[in-house]
């Protein structure tokens, strides 16, 4: 029988000052074959660096092919060739180091993840988020330990805004496990079985959340149908998600708490049965209750505008400094 283990509570170790880069590999297809270096990334990768940024970038030696170096932006690629762009280091923006142990056993570890901090690498973070510091903590245990096979790993996601009960998997099997149970969630939602009881009470893991929402929400409680989808939007690379009639399928079972007329909010519990990105956010922007502080979301599940906190402009300090002035 599991037992769980009261050891580091609390952990997490200070973020260096800059990151260590990123590596990103292609392999030349048989249609760039002949191309130039500086022809291949100014073309495939324009949205990165316009030509100027890329011709620095080779010429500061950041580019190699088959493993070796190359600095001249005319040299010719063969077709089957390997490359490797290092991305420069920088310095990511804060987040909070220090995660809260709230339950562990040999299988799995549940956290109290802080606003501010990210899951997985992605975009502006690729070093501070939960998955490197249960990186480092497993390797500062095994260190003191013999060697196990434990590579602890989040299987679901918080946005970096939100703070919650993370679930982590410590084995291969909790990770299938853990994963199997919150798809059989998301399942529920593709089936369209909203309103089936005896459905529901299989599952076997439930998320429920609570959020401050901006103005008064007459009702006790609200069933929110919106389905989310994907819109082009400057800065994401790969979309930014919207309430649109053409998205996927999402639920949210939303209960008042309380009201605060003079203050003009209401604090809510949300219970998703679908994991979509942001998908309090935009459910609850989508009635007219957008959460009080969101940078993003406004009324109907839309965007704003433009945020300039979610355009990377740390490339701007790879190889190019001014082409973002």
């Amino acid at each position: 029988m599991a037992t769980a283990t009261p050891m580091w509570r609390t952990f997490g170790e200070e973020w260096p000052e800059f990151n260590d880069g990123l590596n990103y590999q292609d392999r030349v297809r048989p249609a760039d074959a002949g191309l130039t270096m500086i022809e291949f990334y100014s073309r495939k990768y324009k949205n990165s660096a316009p030509l100027q940024g890329w011709l620095q970038r080779i010429q500061n030696k950041q580019i190699m092919v088959d493993g070796v170096v190359v600095s001249n932006p005319d040299a010719r690629l063969r077709p089957g060739a390997q490359l490797l762009y290092h991305r420069l280091p920088w310095k990511e923006p804060n987040a909070p180091h220090l995660l809260e142990v709230l339950f562990e056993d040999e299988h799995l570890i549940a956290l109290n993840k802080p606003s501010g901090l990210q899951v997985l690498p992605g975009g502006l973070f690729q070093q501070r988020t939960v998955l490197t510091q249960l990186q480092w903590r497993e390797r500062k245990l095994s260190s003191s330990s013999a060697p196990g096979e434990q590579n602890p790993v989040p299987v679901h996601r918080l946005g970096r805004g939100t703070s919650g009960i993370l679930l982590c998997a410590k084995t291969k099997l909790a990770k299938s496990c853990l994963a199997a149970y919150f798809a059989d969630g998301t399942s529920i939602v593709q089936g369209k079985k909203f309103s089936n009881p005896e459905v529901m009470r299989t599952r076997k893991i439930v998320k429920i959340y609570r959020a401050l929402a901006k103005g008064v929400i007459s009702e006790d409680e609200v069933v929110i149908e919106q389905p989310i989808g994907v819109i082009r939007y400057p800065g994401v690379a790969k979309g930014l998600y919207v309430a649109s009639p053409s998205g996927k399928p999402a639920l949210s079972n939303v209960r008042v708490l309380e009201r605060q007329v003079e203050n003009n909010w209401t604090l809510v519990e949300v219970e998703i049965q679908s994991g979509r990105p942001h998908q309090i956010r935009i459910h609850l922007s989508s009635i007219g209750h957008p959460l009080i502080g969101d940078p993003l979301y406004i009324d109907g599940g839309q965007p704003r505008g433009f945020d300039p906190d979610l355009f990377d402009d740390n490339f701007a300090q790879d190889g190019y400094v001014n082409f973002l002035l």
